[in-house]
């Protein structure tokens, strides 16, 4: 083999090792570049996380929104906070973009903006205390189920379910209806405001109770797989 002198490192090297792609090497006043194509990192790769991000800051302006009777500006942040959602979820899956952090960021930033929502308009008569008193006994009961299922089997990958996907629109309708009904007292908002805060109180129950026996369900799977080792 021929010794070369590698640009990038300044070191001997001898002719057909194996270097890094886009190193140049200079045989006399010959530079020769191996054919390997440089690594680029892909500059939207955090763009799902930031969006994520954004939703949750939007919280706080959403909340002083509402306390102020603002309703046009809570409006038009609720329907940005939910155009965040989407986008996010979108690139993570066209640009195969999914992280870990992005898994567990996400429905913390739905839950912290969902539940956040339906507390400040229950506090201001929009919404009955019932539907906001399911919806965080469903959130308290589903975390304590999954503490106690991590403390005794170390299991937390809970995927979402139907149920919780259509729970989770099912809120989203109903606080963004409610916010319209502010701004309009059209017919069809009166109409479509009942029927989402109805949905919600549905699919709330329905959602935990699912939750519930799918978690007992794999506890017991998890004991009895243990139990036959």
């Amino acid at each position: 083999m021929v010794p070369v002198v590698c640009v990038r490192t300044g070191y001997f090297e001898l002719a057909g090792c194996t270097r890094p792609a886009g190193c140049i090497s200079q045989i006399g006043s010959e530079r020769v570049m191996t054919d390997e194509p440089t690594v680029r990192l892909n500059p939207l790769r955090n763009a799902p996380n930031l969006l994520t991000l954004l939703r949750i800051c939007l919280a706080p302006f959403l909340v002083a929104a509402i306390l102020q009777d603002r309703f046009e500006l809570s409006f038009v942040l609720f329907v940005v906070a939910g155009l965040t959602d989407a986008l996010d979820g979108l690139l993570a899956r066209a640009l195969h973009l999914r992280t870990q952090l992005g898994q567990y960021l996400d429905p913390v930033a739905d839950k912290l903006l969902l539940s956040t929502l339906f507390l400040v308009l229950m506090h201001k008569g929009l919404i009955p205390t019932t539907v906001t008193v399911l919806v965080f006994g469903r959130d308290v009961g589903i975390l304590s189920v999954a503490a106690i299922l991590y403390a005794a089997t170390g299991r937390r990958e809970f995927g979402p379910s139907l149920f919780g996907k259509a729970n989770t629109f099912a809120q989203v309708m109903a606080v963004a209806v409610v916010l319209l009904h502010e701004l309009t007292p059209a017919p069809w908002v009166v109409i479509w405001r009942q029927i989402a805060l109805d949905a919600t109180m549905a699919l709330t129950v329905a959602s935990g109770l699912h939750y519930s026996w799918v978690a007992s369900h794999r506890a017991t799977a998890l004991a009895n797989g243990s139990g036959t080792k």
